[in-house]
């Protein structure tokens, strides 16, 4: 599968502990970022990528090559002046070819599982989303029901917003798509393209996604990040095959009996903890000593579909 990962932001906000890098190579506990990105594609089954540059792009050339030593393909595509989110994803137009692919952003860290959002991609634009208790200073997403995108507000002040599903600037996309976007000229997806698609029908669903995601464009976003990678909340791809993940909660008794009575009937072990061993792989389950949290570890796969299930029952736990 292919894959364009926006490279040329200057990260103006982070150059006071930057020091000219850019935003995709600062580093997440030793290792840049875009690294981490690359790693993130390559365990979701992307092998052909597309880096689009503009300031300082040799850094990041000179890092990554050709990808042959991350397990990938790398080509890049270098703009003289900025050309915006979608005006540089135009640019990748031969690289595209007609095959649907994805977009991330180089500045955002998460572990989603970007291959569920791909199969889950129809038509016209697929969003990944995530959940925000305070959703200021992201593109919201409205969505009806099924999904479908009905509208959006850009970064809106309190008293307008009406969701908490935040645009994450990871999409699936047909190559159709790039039809609408002027060439060599500045376009961007969230205040130009995506407007547009939705005033003249082209289909735009949202898939809210399970897991870790956070933008690194400011210095106190840029130091969660790293302290929630050290913390487990975000599992750093590229990594063991047997993450663990922490999962706060507000009553963790409560919480492991609820997921005990869901998952008697699957053969669970409770000799220590929670261990179920099922068509995902094995996970197991355990509450931490010092906080209000659980820990999860075992098979990706796996350890995605106990933590989907904890959070649903302690949802559910008013």
């Amino acid at each position: 599968m292919k894959a364009v990962i926006l490279t040329g932001g200057e990260g103006t906000r982070l150059r006071a502990i930057s020091g000219g890098l850019p935003k995709p190579m600062m580093p997440l506990l030793g290792t840049p970022l875009l690294e981490r990105t690359v790693a993130l594609l390559r365990e979701n089954g992307f092998d052909q990528l597309c880096l689009t540059l503009h300031y300082q792009p040799r850094l990041i050339r000179d890092r990554l090559g050709d990808g042959s030593a991350f397990g990938v393909h790398i080509e890049y595509r270098q703009e003289r002046t900025p050309l915006g989110t979608a005006g540089a994803v135009r640019n990748c137009q031969d690289f595209i070819g007609d095959e649907n692919f994805l977009v991330m952003s180089g500045d955002s860290a998460c572990d989603f599982d970007l291959r569920q959002l791909m199969e889950s991609h129809r038509r016209g634009v697929t969003i990944a989303l995530a959940s925000q208790k305070e959703p200021l200073a992201y593109g919201l997403v409205i969505t009806d029901r099924q999904g479908r995108v009905t509208g959006f507000l850009e970064k809106p002040a309190w008293e307008r917003v009406v969701t908490d599903q935040v645009s994450t600037g990871i999409y699936a996309l047909s190559p159709d798509v790039l039809s609408y976007i002027p060439p060599a000229e500045p376009y961007d997806f969230a205040k130009d393209l995506f407007p547009k698609l939705l005033e003249q029908g082209v289909p735009m669903r949202g898939l809210v996604m399970d897991g870790y995601w956070c933008d690194i464009g400011t210095p106190q976003a840029y130091y969660q990040c790293n302290l929630d990678a050290l913390n487990g909340l975000y599992h750093l791809p590229g990594g063991s095959d047997t993450p663990r993940r922490i999962l706060p909660c507000r009553d963790r008794a409560r919480l492991m009996r609820a997921m005990g009575e869901a998952l008697a009937e699957f053969g669970a072990d409770f000799s220590d903890g929670l261990t179920l061993s099922d068509g995902h792989g094995q996970a197991h389950l355990a509450p931490l000593a010092d906080r209000s949290a659980l820990a999860l570890e075992g098979d990706r796969a796996a350890v995605r579909r106990l933590e989907a299930l904890a959070k649903r029952l302690e949802s559910q736990m008013e």
